[in-house]
């Protein structure tokens, strides 16, 4: 096929870009010889029906190649072809004969780079560059997007404050996958669509959203060993498309059709009150080390967007765990995902990311973990992304750890200190009381002395990462058999206990106290200071039998079960109303840690501490208990109602306990909001019905309850 030439374009915005004189292609590689852009008829088109040279002399600006097309439109698809040295021990992998997906890419076509380079030998270079590409079967290409062809109607962002915000986690596909779904278009945009009402009833503010950045969901080469199925990357968290969303959640496959379906999911959710939050990886990416495939960055220009072993750069240094190492403080590759961040703002309306691997961004180009990060601080600091929520996974696979002090400024962060401490204190592990009260205080060991507020840690009791709520009252450990790593893969410290039995099970004793836990993990998180979160149908007990890294599992087993929604439907009520009783109680969600305000520290602060006597807790002895008291009256709520003082009791114990309630001033008494060993119907009252206590210095909190009461006038 003959190589036309390329007309001139602009270097100014990499990627390709829709102008009024045509479609201008812009591509960085710095020690490229020869670039050719390739144009296809469709998605399966074996080859292109159109190859354009650029030349050094009139293509290329600095390390920018570049060119304008005036004679084609949206929709066409694309792909490059680049030359240049091939010394790995260099860190140079150009190959003439591989077709490359532009990381710019606002959308990719159908197809999979896995089925393409299952059969290649990567060992050495392929071919000469004047060899002819292979004969490529569903290998995917880039499609041109017109950003502006869209009616938002008006929508923007939210921007939610951090404190009052509610987030859910879930997996877009997953979350309507399930034929239990009862929606049009299952497992798509269109499919969540569907399921907004239920989110808004729930009252949660926000969805985060498993990675829908274009992933390859067939990377995974392994047998499910008690099916005989193959297993795939159900997760997604292997990025290969930076720009773009994920093409098969598309109800319309259509090459680019993905790009509208997001947009709309992003404007109904918003018009329902609901941010949206991306699970984004910037610390990996799909190419995996020296013996993984060239597809994008590898055969762009390797040297600068991985970070390689000094002395013999042909091997890629790991910190994700997944084989490579993107180089994220290199400034081409800091403008690169700070273009990538400010795309999903601008152009998609998304409201706020969370991090994979996040102390990854934080490491130099020669893999230390520094102190002010350029990338890190860029994000925070960033004009565009300033009103953006940025939430960190503060830990790497290369043993850092930066919980508390994740770098940047105003970054939130998943705090598994939060988790692990809340997950032993409601199993009835001793003498973790003290742990326990300081996370649900805010966890102010870890981001006062930085500046930060209670709500920049995210509290979570569960995440996609390890067992279902339900599962965490339901087994020991963890069986993950059916990912074919003979149950050596996943979380052996899972801190969870099942009650007697292992598994599902018939006594109803068993599955009585297995509720009540789930209830007072709920309630502990919402009621706890800081940004709660929570995984999707852990409000009605979904599992995934015992896995506790479905990662692989694009089956029932990850899938929503919408049919637990109506069995659990008492437990679904309570998360719904307890969800309700922390928005109404500003005291429930402070600015500020306790003690911190100049009101505070003239008055005192707003929360008091007891043990079940009613006294001052001796912290070295108190065990398997907490009380506390919240002077919610010194607050007025937004609603413009005067707030009222609360109680919560926590006895983690085997026995009961009869605890001393504190005093109140005269006119008000204690009424119960919550007592989780209440039968289904009568654990958490509505609104204005709740119960005036017939003694106002006593209570009974039975074994393995929260209890929650609230002051009222009498």
């Amino acid at each position: 096929m003959e190589f036309l030439k390329a007309p001139e374009g602009d270097p100014h915005q990499l990627g390709a870009t829709v102008t009024e004189e045509g479609i201008n292609f812009a591509i960085f590689s710095r020690d490229a010889t020869r670039v050719v852009l390739c144009l296809f008829e469709n998605a399966r088109s074996p080859e292109p029906y159109a190859m354009y040279e650029l030349s050094v002399e009139r293509n290329k600006t600095g390390d920018v190649w570049h060119c304008l097309l005036s004679d084609i439109k949206p929709g066409t698809l694309y792909l490059y072809r680049i030359d240049g040295p091939y010394d790995v021990h260099k860190g140079l992998r150009f190959d003439f004969s591989q077709y490359l997906i532009d990381p710019y890419a606002k959308a990719l076509s159908e197809g999979s780079v896995y089925k393409h380079f299952a059969s290649v030998n990567t060992t050495g270079k392929l071919s000469a560059c004047e060899k002819e590409p292979q004969k490529i079967e569903l290998f995917p290409k880039c499609v041109v997007i017109d950003d502006g062809e869209f009616d938002w109607e008006g929508d923007k962002p939210i921007g939610r404050p951090l404190n009052e915000s509610i987030i859910y986690e879930t997996h877009l596909k997953g979350f309507t996958a399930s034929k239990t779904s009862n929606v049009q278009f299952p497992g798509t945009y269109k499919g969540f669509i569907e399921k907004i009402p239920y989110l808004k009833s729930l009252g949660i503010t926000a969805v985060e959203l498993l990675p829908v950045y274009e992933f390859d969901e067939n990377e995974n080469d392994r047998i499910n060993p008690k099916t005989g199925n193959r297993l795939y990357n159900y997760w997604g968290y292997s990025t290969i498309g930076f720009f773009a969303p994920k093409e098969n959640y598309a109800s319309d496959r259509t090459p680019g059709a993905c790009v509208r379906e997001f947009k709309e999911l992003v404007k109904e959710l918003h018009k329902a009150g609901i941010e949206v939050i991306l699970d984004v990886v910037y610390n990996h990416t799909a190419e995996g080390n020296e013996n993984g495939s060239t597809y994008e960055f590898k055969g762009i220009q390797n040297d600068v967007y991985y970070q390689l072993v000094e002395g013999d750069m042909q091997y890629y240094k790991n910190y994700s765990g997944c084989g490579n190492t993107v180089n994220c403080n290199h400034p081409v590759v800091r403008d690169f995902i700070l273009d990538s961040l400010r795309y999903w703002v601008t152009q998609m309306h998304v409201d706020g990311f969370r991090f994979d691997l996040a102390a990854i961004l934080a490491r130099s180009q020669t893999g230390q973990l520094l102190t002010f990060p350029p990338l890190t601080n860029a994000i925070s600091e960033d004009p565009i992304l300033r009103d953006t929520k940025i939430i960190a996974e503060p830990w790497d696979c290369g043993g850092g750890y930066l919980v508390g002090r994740f770098p940047g400024g105003r970054w939130c962060e998943w705090n598994d200190r939060y988790r692990d401490d809340i997950r032993r204190f409601i199993r009835g592990d001793e003498f973790v009381t003290t742990a326990a009260a300081t996370r649900m205080a805010g966890s102010s060991d870890l981001y006062q002395y930085s500046g930060r507020k209670p709500f920049h840690s995210i509290n979570f009791v569960t995440a996609h990462d390890g067992f279902t709520l339900n599962d965490l009252v339901t087994y020991n450990g963890k069986h993950n058999e059916e990912n074919g790593e003979e149950n050596r893969d996943g979380c052996d410290n899972n801190n969870s206990y099942n009650h007697g039995f292992e598994g599902e099970c018939e006594n109803q004793k068993i599955n009585s106290l297995r509720n009540q836990q789930i209830k007072n993990f709920l309630s502990c998180l919402l009621l706890s200071q800081g940004t709660p979160m929570f995984v999707a149908g852990d409000e009605f007990r979904r599992t995934q039998n015992g896995n506790n890294n479905a990662y692989c599992q694009d089956t029932e087993m990850s899938w929503i079960d919408w049919t637990l929604a109506e069995k659990n439907e008492n437990l679904v009520r309570f998360v719904s109303e307890l969800i309700k009783f922390r928005k109404r109680n500003e005291i429930l969600h402070r600015d500020n840690f306790f003690g911190d305000t100049d009101a505070e520290k003239m008055s005192g602060a707003d929360l008091v501490w007891y043990d079940f006597d009613g006294r001052m807790p001796d912290w070295s002895k108190l065990n398997r208990f907490i009380a506390c008291e919240i002077f919610g009256n010194r607050y007025t709520n937004k609603d413009g109602t005067k707030g009222e003082a609360i109680y919560v009791a926590i006895n983690t114990d085997r026995h009961d306990l009869t605890v001393i309630l504190p005093s109140l001033d005269n006119g008000k008494v204690w009424t119960r909001i919550l007592d989780s060993s209440y039968p289904e119907g009568e654990d958490i009252t509505e609104y204005g019905k709740e119960e005036v206590l017939q003694s106002q210095r006593r209570y009974v909190v039975t074994s393995h309850s929260v209890v929650v009461l609230m002051s009222k006038p009498e």
